[in-house]
């Protein structure tokens, strides 16, 4: 079982105001082509694509709807940086290269590309669209990004756990528009919100017991009606901070998609496409690999492999997404046939492209006959000058504060791995901001989740290689947590460690990055809690003290319980402190120059045994 958390897994409201189941495998044999008679079809949609698999220019029974898909753009208009920016692309001979992927103005010319000869053409997204975004979009409460889906001509988008970033209100001035509350307009004209419905079947308010937006949107062109249903995971409250989602109540996944299918089979609309913000781990990490082939290393497992199997066969596919995952898998529906269930990975690195075959004589569509693909957003392809002109725009924007230099590094400061050398590098920076506040903080906790991107060496602009930027800095750390202090026992102390492989984080360990000084063996061949080595765990060398009290920095989201983590929520005497990227920012002035970066730590503070 891999302990590397999912790079989702750690939610706190967003940085502003800095402008002044347990995992079981399935795989599924892949859908068989049907001999179905040609569509055709002439007109264009609402956007202006040609679209329709077709021979001729009158109806046919069958019509091509493509849907064109992704997920988890988390505000990354720019191409992401490190392996943020990369996927795994297995090749003919069976092995793998990375390839440079994303960026939106890059995937705006590969989606106007796909729609080309494809008269009916929709778009759908799988949710965290914004939030934990990098500062281009984050410093501007994420309106760069809804205008950028503008301009993609998104149609529709479930909302995921980072739509909640900054609460509900927030989310409804996204979708409505409206300059921001506290910050006021950024530019002279009056923020429009998103053209595209953001889906919440299963958000309720807790007063009125009804969907905060819209629970589900219908394409139609023509005759042809797609029905689409959103939902956000059921727990999203365990990873959101609690004013994010304070009165709002989130609903069973599968119930909730079913009982909008009922309603949409009541108005005549049986083609149906559920948008799930949530997903599952592929068996590999490549996204062109065979998903549905038979034999060891294939299929998918985690969350959305129970939840498809409890969606009535009413619906048709599922896109997902949560993970960060990249697959095109089949798993079975509750009749035992199967259907198709995809994810794009994030950050605009992929897209999806799928093809559902709409039976005009029965309204629904042939399952038998559904083909979908990832494809990689690679940056050979020219830049959609209008994406340009939309970063450039943001961009000056936020350049006076961006590019200030924060520190230097020596090389490349990585995310990855179980424990990663950033992780370190982070909890490193809040013990020595906690000594600041009270000397005698003994160690700092980060959640891997929170940390958004890598640092890298080259320059991501005119700074100089080595020179970390504020920007850099920001989308690192992007939630605007507070470094908070708290008492804790010994043994609340290794009961925190438990939890990372215990309770909600069993089946998905949540590893802990933790500060210079603290050690201890996690064993993975064994299971639940008993995978953290009680008697290996030690502080300076010396083992850890049940029943003395130990002085901890974490951030405000972990020191909550966030992360399924509640026995950080259980600490005395808190101090609330600066900002979580303050505190990074000073470790790095105060610990490196352009003569002596700061070097990559070891990551040797836990051993693994797998």
């Amino acid at each position: 079982m891999p302990a590397t958390a999912q790079p989702h897994q750690s939610r706190r409201r967003r940085r502003t105001g800095r402008l002044l189941a347990a995992a079981t495998v399935v795989t599924a044999g892949a859908l068989a082509a049907a001999a179905l008679p040609a569509s055709a079809n002439a007109d264009a949609d609402r956007h202006g694509h040609g679209h329709g698999h077709g021979h001729g220019h009158g109806q046919g029974r069958y019509q091509d709807v493509q849907l064109l898909s992704f997920n988890d753009l988390h505000g990354n208009l720019e191409p992401p940086a490190g392996s943020s920016g990369r996927v795994t692309e297995v090749q003919p001979d069976g092995t793998t290269k990375t390839v440079d992927a994303g960026g939106v103005e890059y995937l705006a010319t590969h989606l106007r590309e796909a729609r080309k000869g494809n008269r009916y053409s929709v778009t759908a997204a799988g949710g965290d669209m914004v939030g934990a975004s990098p500062l281009l979009s984050g410093l501007f409460h994420d309106e760069p990004t809804i205008e950028a889906l503008n301009k993609l001509d998104l149609d529709v988008t479930s909302v995921g756990n980072h739509e909640f970033d900054e609460g509900a209100k927030e989310l409804a001035r996204l979708q409505k528009g409206g300059c921001h509350p506290t910050e006021g307009c950024y530019t002279d004209k009056r923020f429009k919100g998103a053209d595209f419905p953001y889906l919440a079947a299963n958000v309720l308010d807790e007063k009125t017991r009804k969907p905060i937006l819209e629970p589900y949107w219908v394409w139609k062109k023509n005759g042809v009606k797609v029905g689409f249903i959103g939902v956000t995971l059921e727990g999203t409250p365990d990873i959101v901070s609690a004013d994010g989602v304070k009165g709002l109540s989130f609903k069973d996944e599968a119930e909730t998609i079913n009982k909008y299918a009922k309603v949409l089979q009541r108005q005549g609309v049986k083609s149906i496409v559920a948008l799930i913000h949530e997903g599952g781990f592929p068996a590999s990490t490549s996204y062109n690999y065979d998903c549905d082939a038979p034999g060891a290393g294939d299929g998918v497992s985690g969350p959305i492999v129970d939840i498809a199997k409890n969606i009535t066969p009413q619906v048709d596919a599922l896109v997902t997404g949560h993970t960060h995952s990249a697959y095109v898998c089949t798993i079975p529906d509750p009749a035992g046939n199967p259907r198709m269930v995809t994810s794009a990975a994030s950050f605009g690195r992929l897209y999806t492209d799928t093809t559902l075959t709409y039976d005009r004589r029965t309204g629904d569509i042939a399952r038998t006959s559904v083909k979908s693909a990832n494809h990689v957003v690679t940056r050979d392809v020219p830049k959609a000058p209008d994406m340009t002109r939309l970063i450039d725009r943001w961009g000056t924007l936020a350049a006076p504060i961006g590019n200030r230099p924060v520190g230097h590094i020596s090389a490349d400061i990585s995310r990855d791995g179980t424990e990663s050398p950033l992780g370190d590098l982070i909890a490193d920076a809040q013990l020595a901001y906690g000594r600041t506040q009270d000397p005698e903080t003994d160690l700092a906790l980060m959640n891997p989740g929170g940390i958004r991107a890598p640092l890298t060496y080259a320059a991501s602009g005119a700074e100089g290689d080595g020179v970390v930027t504020y920007a850099e800095g920001f989308t690192v750390q992007p939630f605007a947590n507070t470094v908070n202090l708290k008492d804790y026992t010994g043994a609340q102390l290794v009961q925190v460690l438990k939890e990372q492989v215990s309770g909600p984080n069993e089946a998905a360990p949540k590893i802990l990055q933790v500060s210079s000084g603290l050690t201890y063996t996690l064993d993975l061949t064994k299971s639940g809690a008993d995978r953290v080595v009680t008697d290996s765990i030690r502080l300076n060398g010396a083992p850890v003290d049940p029943a003395a009290t130990y002085r901890v920095a974490s951030n405000s989201f972990l020191a909550g319980g966030g992360d399924g983590f509640p026995t950080l929520n259980e600490g005395a005497n808190e101090l609330v402190g600066a900002d979580d990227l303050a505190a990074l920012e000073q470790y790095l002035t105060a610990n490196s120059s352009a003569t002596d970066p700061i070097e990559p730590p070891a990551a040797d503070r836990i051993t693994v045994v797998q």
